[in-house]
């Protein structure tokens, strides 16, 4: 065997360095074989809907915690879905960092209000904002409804409401939203999947 000068110096080195570690009882087997958990291993997998525009891209959440009443989960993960037929698993920019979006401090969670005159704003439950959506609505529509036009002709518009509906939503849900809307008469509905 043809070897230099650093050639040997370097397998010498090694002989002594890995001869050591036998002496005070490392094993190369053992820390070889040890392997990473993989870090999705735990989490729990849901399928969702990018958010942001009428694609509707499939999206996997995977998300860590142990289910238990009061626990709170965390999104550790988000990547496209592959059994999707929209996206086939791919994502854009703004999809593929929809978990700063989830994750971030400032993003609102609960319904807040802020009352005529003041500059704060206060939380208030869901159900107290449902409610209060629906009193504006029905006065809203009680005052503005226009039943007949110039003409006699019956129209049932509702002129000064308008409602985005979700372009992420399936055919049944926007369906059944684009009829109960109508059926209040509400004129200006239109949803971002045109767009």
């Amino acid at each position: 065997m043809d070897m230099h000068r650093r050639q040997f110096f370097r397998v010498s080195a090694a002989g002594l360095i890995g001869s050591s570690m036998v002496a005070l009882g490392f094993s190369p087997t053992a820390a070889l074989a040890e392997t990473r958990a993989y870090k999705l291993t735990a989490a729990t997998v849901t399928r969702s809907t990018c958010p942001y525009c009428s694609v509707s891209c499939g999206m996997l959440i995977y998300t860590l915690g142990d289910k238990a009443k009061n626990a709170t989960r965390k999104v550790i993960h988000v990547e496209g879905d592959p059994s999707n037929p929209v996206s086939r698993g791919s994502l854009c920019p703004k999809g593929a960092g929809v978990m700063d979006m989830i994750n971030s401090p400032a993003r609102v969670k609960f319904p807040e209000v802020r009352e005529p005159g003041s500059k704060e704003w206060k939380r208030i439950s869901w159900d107290e904002a449902l409610t209060r959506i629906a009193k504006h609505m029905k006065a809203d529509r009680d005052a503005n409804f226009i039943e007949k036009n110039a003409e006699g002709t019956t129209v049932n518009r509702w002129n000064t409401f308008g409602f985005l509906a979700s372009s992420a939503a399936a055919n049944e849900p926007g369906y059944l939203t684009s009829k109960i809307l109508r059926g209040l008469g509400v004129v200006a509905l239109d949803t971002q999947a045109r767009i």
